[in-house]
C-alpha cells in the first residue's frame, strides 16, 4: 500500500493563563491507502488534539507551531484557508465523538448531508437529494427518504452518530478520522458502528485513523497502533506485535488496565500516579515518574526513537 498521509515533527501548542501548554510534541505517523491506523492513549495524552491538527481545526488559543503533514505528498499545513476548505470533506473527513455537539439542531438531517455534496459538487438540485438518500441508506439508517426529513433530536443516539457519518462520507473521502466515535453508545451499538465503519472503508477504499482508549476496538478493527503518552508517540507496532509483545513500559501497562484476554474485573492493574503536566514538561523519558521498570538514565535523558527490522518503533531506553 501507497503512503497517503505522512505527519512529521507536528507540534501543536495552547496559551493558557500565560503559560504554553505543548499538547502535541514532535508527533510522526504515516497512514497507507485503505489502513485501519490507532491512536491510542489515556484521556489527555494528545490523541484529539493530534486528530483536530490533521484537519487544521485548532483554534485560539490553540496553534500549530511546527512540523509538515503530507496528504499525497503536499503540505496541507502550507495551504491558505480557502485551498484547506475546499480539501476537507473531500479528501479527508472527521467524524466528531459528539453528534450532538457538531449536528445543527435546527436544520434537518437531509440538509445538513447536503450542504457537504453542494459544496464539493457540481451537480443539480435533483441529483443532491437522489446522493443524500444513497448516502443515509449507506450508513444503514432505516428509510433513508424519511430520516432525511427529520431533525437530529428525533434520532437515537446511535442514528445520529451514523447521521455524522453520512455527513463526514458524502463526498467520499481518501482519509475518515473518527475521534471516538461509540462515546456514550451502549456495547451493542459500538458494534455496529465500528462494523459500520470497516464496511465503508472497504467499500470505499478509504484509509480509517481511530482516535481511542478502549484497546478491544483496537485489536478488533486496526491493522497498526500509536501509542501515545503525554504529548508524543512512544510506541508503534503492527496489531499483532503490539499485544503480542509490546515493547513500551506504558502500553504494558495499558494492557494490564484492559479487560481482553478473558480477565475479570478483579484483576485489573492502575497505572500508578497521574501523567505529567504538559506545561511542565519532566526532564527524561516522560513516563518514568509512573513506570515500574524505570533506570536512574530515564529522569535525566529523553529517551531516542528505535527503530526495528520489521517497521516497529519504541521511545524507551530499554531498547537503545
Amino acid at each position: 500500500m501507497t503512503e497517503l498521509i505522512q505527519v512529521e515533527g507536528l507540534s501543536t501548542h495552547y496559551l493558557s493563563e500565560g503559560q504554553i501548554v505543548r499538547a502535541v510534541d514532535n508527533v510522526s505517523l504515516t497512514i497507507r491507502r485503505g489502513e485501519a491506523v490507532a491512536l491510542v492513549g489515556e484521556s489527555g495524552s494528545g490523541k484529539s488534539t493530534t486528530a483536530f491538527s490533521i484537519m487544521r481545526l485548532i483554534s485560539n488559543p490553540g496553534r500549530i507551531v511546527g512540523g509538515r503533514v503530507l496528504l499525497d505528498g503536499r503540505d496541507i499545513l502550507t495551504l491558505d484557508a480557502a485551498a484547506m476548505a475546499r480539501l476537507r470533506g473531500v479528501e479527508m473527513s472527521m467524524v466528531f465523538q459528539e453528534p450532538m455537539t457538531f449536528l445543527n439542531p435546527l436544520i434537518r438531517v437531509g440538509e445538513q448531508v447536503a450542504e457537504s455534496i453542494r459544496i464539493h459538487q457540481n451537480i443539480r438540485r435533483s441529483e443532491v437529494r437522489r446522493k443524500v438518500i444513497e448516502t443515509l441508506g449507506m450508513v444503514q439508517l432505516p428509510n433513508p427518504e424519511i430520516v432525511a426529513d427529520y431533525y437530529p433530536h428525533q434520532l437515537s443516539g446511535g442514528m445520529r452518530q451514523r447521521a455524522l457519518i453520512a455527513i463526514a462520507i458524502a463526498c467520499r473521502p481518501s482519509l475518515l478520522i473518527a475521534d471516538e466515535p461509540t462515546t456514550a453508545l451502549d456495547v451493542t451499538i459500538q458494534a455496529q458502528i465500528m462494523e459500520l465503519l470497516r464496511e465503508l472503508c472497504s467499500e470505499l477504499g478509504t484509509a480509517l485513523l481511530l482516535i481511542t482508549h478502549n484497546l478491544g476496538l483496537v485489536a478488533e478493527y486496526c491493522e497498526r497502533v500509536y501509542v501515545m503518552y503525554a504529548g508524543q508517540i512512544v510506541e508503534e507496532a503492527g496489531i499483532f506485535d503490539l499485544f503480542e509483545s509490546p515493547r513500551h513500559p506504558y502500553t504494558e501497562a495499558l494492557l494490564d488496565c484492559s479487560l481482553l484476554f478473558d480477565r475479570r474485573a478483579d484483576q485489573f492493574r492502575t497505572i500508578r500516579g497521574r501523567p505529567p503536566s504538559r506545561v511542565e514538561v519532566p526532564p527524561g523519558c516522560r513516563f518514568h515518574p509512573r513506570c515500574s521498570r524505570v533506570m536512574a538514565e530515564c529522569s535525566t535523558i529523553e529517551p531516542a526513537v528505535v527503530r526495528f527490522a520489521n517497521g516497529n518503533q519504541v521511545r524507551c531506553r530499554l531498547h537503545e
